[in-house]
Parts: structure tokens; sequence; C-alpha cells
């Protein structure tokens, strides 16, 4: 069995690289969910959508995502110990929407949310969420990928998830209800 090993810098041949938007092409094939991230901030908290949320490890519970390095929340995220990762249902467009879109203030109306100890921001709408404590955050190109450990899962009503596809939100039609 073989063990992976980080490569050493400049032990590899230089490849051309892949123009990005045949990279940026390769992925709007391939369907996510979507995700809102919030965290503590001063003055107001701080949030952003997500498409890169993903589970890493059942055992602990761990999960990731990526964030641009240019990002306006990314100071946040770099100053913040805990964070909420919201799971947005198919009829919650409007609120990835609003996360996503900069220069605005993403925590004034319409968005209702509360402060849990320690100050992570939950939005009240999101029926599923997870409490998570930042454990690492790595360079990662343009990005910086941040692991997260899984405190708290909660869970109410029926979740059908919101998808992003080609460039578009959309949903998956036809899905049963999730018996939670």
């Amino acid at each position: 069995m073989s063990v992976a090993r980080p490569v050493a810098a400049g032990s590899v041949p230089a490849q051309p690289s892949v123009p990005p938007e045949r990279f940026r092409s390769a992925f709007r094939a391939h369907p996510a969910g979507v995700a809102v991230i919030t965290v503590p901030g001063s003055p107001r908290p701080a949030g952003f959508t997500a498409t890169s949320l993903v589970s890493l490890s059942l055992t602990p519970p761990l999960v990731c995502f990526s964030i641009a390095a240019t990002a306006s929340s990314w100071a946040a995220v770099r100053d913040a110990t805990t964070a909420v990762a919201h799971l947005l249902a198919a009829d919650q467009e409007d609120i990835a929407r609003r996360f996503a879109t900069s220069g605005i203030d993403r925590f004034a109306a319409p968005t209702r949310y509360r402060l849990l100890p320690g100050g992570a921001p939950l939005l009240d709408e999101v029926g599923t969420w997870l409490l998570l404590s930042l454990e690492s955050l790595i360079p990662a190109g343009d990005h910086h990928l941040v692991t997260a450990r899984v405190r708290q899962v909660t869970t109410t009503g029926d979740h059908r998830p919101l998808l992003y596809h080609d460039g578009t939100y959309r949903t998956l039609e036809g899905l049963p209800p999730n018996p939670r």
C-alpha cells in the first residue's frame, strides 16, 4: 500500500496551465448544493453563499469549504473561531442571492437572524444548519480552504435542497419529502 506524501515545490515538471474558462466550464456541468456560511464580525456579522461545503470526516465530524481570498467576508472568516453552515432548501434562492451579492449589508432586512452563544449568527428561516468550530485555514490558489469540526446539527421540516448548476439556481423536481 502506498502512502500519499506532499509533493515538494519544483519537483513536478511544469505543465501548461488549464485555462480558467475551461476549468470553470467543467464545473458548471457539475451540480452543487448551496449553503450560506455565517461568522461573527465587527461591527456586524459576515456571511457568504458557498457551493463548496462538503463533508470531510465522520469521526470526528468535519466539513470543509472554500472562500476567495478577495471575498468581502474573508477577514471575518479568518478571524473567527466559530461559524454556522446553513443548508439552503429549494425555496430559499432569495437567501442564496442575498448572501452572494457584493456591496450590500447581507444582515439588513429582510434577513432575520439571532446570535448563538459564542456569537455565531443563525439565520431564522433556514431549517438545516451546522454549528462549526473552525480548525484550519489553508491557502489554496486564489482561495482558502477552511476545515471545521461540527459541534451541532439541527434539522427541522422537509429539506429539498437548493442546487447550483450551469450558473443557475435549481431544484430537484419530483424529489419525495425527506422523512426526518
